[in-house]
């Protein structure tokens, strides 16, 4: 048996630590297994055992572990593998992985406790204030607390420096105690006093409620609910199910249980209601679709991946949905991954139907202790067998994938920015699928032109949908030059004609509207007039955001807010005015262009909540309201059957973007706005307001010409050495000193040209360089596609190794983003 067990902490160290296995935990300890283990002179952490073996480690004292929390590792096979293949990729450590894959609630906390020293005594010089003795007599009935118990439990304010006090007076001592986060929901359950073995004893309890009508309503309830005189078939009963049923207040089963009828008890549930869906059969498949399903099988032949490039509204859920039937019949998982929350919304009822409890949703918008059920019910359960999720849904213990779906794979949300890992779930995904022998399926209107590429090289499978389900047509795309309107003096507000036309004919005929602005807020700039002066963030170097339902100016990075200013403070006039809109003023413009119809704005500002975004999918889905307005949320794979006009707002701020990407993001953020329309009934329109009708991205937006959008990216990413020709890593240096982080992020960048030569661009200021009050530099490394990451990544460490001569460097930020997005 082994005598000591490597584990992972949840903290940003590059390698892992060995503890002393006690001897009682020998023979139950597995790779997998959360412990309790002492780090630092004072801390406890809930730590994952990844090797055992008998190599004493050499350099330092080992440690011994404190405790085993669980019978079995909450890991399954290969979990820990992929782990480590994250960490290794996206070059961070596997606490790192660790911190963002387990839901807070398995990693328990070390939390500072107090406790009252009973040999302390109040001397004649040193008297206690009134605030102290509260709280040392509170210890005294308590015992050992933790200072958030102290302030409830004393009703006092700001208890730390009252605390310090005594800390220094030796009247209290500092202690550890471990917090457990998690705690089951449990109900409270009703049962008769006897068993139903003894049911003659029922004559008895009804002669005790004759007299009270609402006690007798409430024993036969029971034993309706219970099946009580049924031998055999007793079920339990929650109290809530009972009150429900019988109609009667809790103070009558009060009374009941002190007559001893009734008796009470906890029992723990789970927090996810079960399914009252009505099981559908499966719907069959138009030959379109029969033939891309045969073609995707094939290629699953040859192929570990395989991308469906399909065109909006063409079917591909239900191609999907036959696909997972398959591998579910086959006992083995599916994991079926969407970008934004919105779309699990709209698909689980959908999925639920065919495939009934098999299901389960896992997104962020889950409580902690939500999250852990999920994670304990994927441990322990065996019917699970489709996850539909986002991208944190990659971390969950699979029993045996067979089939991974990534929809809408060419979306940015897939990559996760901070804080690390900063991984792709679509690249994670196709990793994770490999380690269990599973295939995955890429699908998309628009794919990522390193995904096309992909395919169009033979390293993927490539099936293509090219034409709507039941041959509707794709919309028609009108333009509207708003920079010729306006010098015509033609545009109402934000609103071109052709769009107020086409807009104003939808909604008289019943018909629904989607308004595509990327930008929350009211309006993205405030200026004054006279002297040009814009507000900026006081920590960050972005201009801020008006938000007019708050009456207050935001940054979008940090999150601070500031009052507006009546007068300008730079030249003391007052002529501040607001300058372009975000969704928020396209919101009150639709109230005064199209009075009469309810609109809803689908943003961040709105959909913070865990219900919001249920709520506005399913009115715009029932019509309650008839315009939606949004930012790219809208532009996620939403399927509504009324929607004939779509407007996309403000299409030169996406082209323009400094990134190169920005033509490709704009060309799928506007081709997927543009196939929410014309759904079902008929052809739908796309009105695009832009200043340059004639851009050749225009041109291909309106031809729907992806193949033509991505030759051209292609011959230009070949020639400036981007993906999918090269691997892109952005490497960035953070300090609160300006001076300082340019200094050391030129060295860093010269010692870095030494190893990889013109493979280094920079440093260079990204777009927003400072956010809370840290300066930003960016250093840019290409790498060849076939390069070892493996061996990049030592390098990397050996620069940084060498970095940290200089003391400055201690002090600095540095974070890698591989894969930038």
């Amino acid at each position: 048996m082994s005598q000591f067990a490597d584990v992972i902490l949840p903290l940003p160290l590059y390698k892992y630590f060995t503890y002393r296995i006690p001897d009682d935990m020998r023979s139950c300890l597995q790779q997998g297994s959360r412990v309790v283990v002492p780090f630092g002179r004072k801390k406890y952490y809930t730590a994952i055992v990844a090797y055992l073996h008998d190599l004493a480690p050499v350099g330092y004292e080992t440690k011994e572990i404190i405790s085993l929390l669980d019978d079995k590792p909450v890991l399954r096979r290969p979990q820990l593998r992929f782990w480590e293949w994250i960490a290794e990729y996206y070059l961070c450590s596997v606490g790192d992985v660790y911190k963002a894959a387990l839901p807070s609630g398995l990693k328990l906390e070390s939390e500072t406790t107090v406790t009252l020293n009973g040999e302390y005594e109040e001397s004649e010089e040193v008297r206690l204030k009134d605030r102290e003795l509260i709280l040392l007599d509170t210890l005294s009935r308590n015992g050992k607390m933790s200072l958030s118990e102290l302030e409830r439990e004393t009703g006092l304010k700001n208890i730390l420096p009252v605390v310090r006090g005594l800390l220094e007076k030796e009247a209290l001592f500092v202690s550890e105690q471990i917090k457990n986060n998690y705690k089951p929901k449990t109900e409270v359950y009703v049962r008769m006093s006897f068993p139903p073995e003894e049911k003659d004893l029922l004559k008895e309890v009804f002669d005790k409620v004759k007299s009270a009508k609402k006690q007798e309503v409430l024993l036969l309830s029971y034993l309706d609910l219970s099946c009580f005189m049924r031998k055999g078939m007793y079920r339990e009963v929650s109290r809530k199910d009972l009150l429900e049923r019988s109609a009667v207040s809790v103070s009558i089963l009060n009374a009941m249980i002190a007559k001893g009828i009734f008796v009470k008890y906890k029992k723990e549930v789970s927090r996810f209601a079960s399914l009252s869906v009505r099981l559908q059969d499966i719907a069959e498949l138009s030959e379109v679709q029969k033939r891309a399903y045969e073609q995707i099988t094939d290629s699953f032949r040859t192929h570990d991946v395989t991308l469906l490039h399909g065109v909006t509204s063409s079917g591909k859920t239900e191609i999907y949905i036959h696909l997972i039937k398959q591998v579910v019949d086959a006992g083995r998982q599916v994991l079926y991954l969407v970008p934004e929350i919105a779309l699990t919304t709209q698909l689980t009822t959908r999925l639920q139907r065919v495939f009934g409890d098999k299901l389960i949703i896992y997104h962020s918008k889950f409580s902690d202790n939500e999250r852990v059920e999920i994670w304990n019910n994927l441990l322990n359960e065996k019917k699970t067998g489709i996850i539909l999720g986002v991208r944190s849904s990659i971390f969950l213990p699979f029993r045996d994938l067979g089939l991974v779906i990534v929809d809408e794979e060419h979306e940015n949300s897939y990559k996760q920015y901070d804080p690390a890992p900063r991984y792709h779930a679509r690249n994670a995904a196709v990793v994770l699928a490999s380690m269990h022998g599973a295939k995955t399926l890429l699908g998309t209107a628009t794919p990522s032109i390193e995904t096309y590429y992909n395919a169009r090289q033979g390293k993927y499978g490539l099936v293509e949908l090219l034409s709507r389900f039941e041959e509707l047509e794709l919309p028609l795309v009108e333009i509207a030059d708003v920079k010729e309107l306006r010098r015509k003096r033609r545009m109402s507000g934000n609103f071109s004609p052709v769009l107020i036309d086409n807009a104003s004919q939808a909604l008289k005929q019943g018909e629904q509207v989607i308004l595509f602005q990327n930008r929350r807020g009211f309006a993205p700039l405030v200026e004054c007039k006279e002297c040009a002066w814009i507000p900026k963030c006081e920590h960050c170097d972005v201009s801020l955001t008006y938000h007019k339902r708050f009456n207050q100016l935001t940054c979008h990075y940090c999150g601070y807010t500031y009052e507006i200013p009546r007068v300008c403070p730079a030249c003391g006039q007052p002529t501040i005015e607001i300058k372009g809109y975000g969704t928020e003023r396209i919101e009150e413009d639709v109230q005064e262009y199209f009075p009469g119809y309810e609109a809803a704005r689908m943003d961040l500002d709105t959909t913070r909540s865990r219900n919001s975004y249920e709520q506005i999918i399913s009115d715009f889905e029932q019509q309650k309201t008839r315009i939606l307005v949004g930012t790219q949320m809208v532009t996620k794979g939403l399927d509504f059957d009324h929607v004939s006009v779509v407007g996309i707002l403000n299409a030169d701020t996406m082209m323009n973007y400094p990134d190169f990407r920005a033509h490709e993001r704009a060309y799928q953020m506007m081709a997927q706005v543009a196939g929410r329309a014309g759904r079902k009934n008929h052809r739908g329109t796309v009105v695009l307001q832009t200043s340059e009708p004639n851009h050749p991205l225009i041109r291909q937006v309106m031809d729907n010409d992806y193949e033509g959008m991505y030759k051209t990216q292609l011959s230009e990413r070949k020639q400036f050495s981007y993906p999918p020709f090269f691997r892109l890593i952005y490497i960035y240096m953070k300090h609160k000193d300006e001076q300082i982080l340019n200094s050391l992020s030129i060295q860093y960048a010269r010692t870095l040209r030494e190893v990889f030569g013109e493979r280094v661009l920079g440093p260079d200021n990204p777009p927003v360089a400072r956010v809370q009050s840290l300066y930003i530099r960016k250093i840019v490394l290409k790498v060849e596609v076939n390069a070892s990451m493996i061996r990049v990544k030592e390098i990397l460490r050996k620069v940084y190794e060498n970095m940290l001569t200089d003391g400055r460097f201690k002090s600095l930020i540095l974070y890698y983003d591989v894969d930038p997005m």
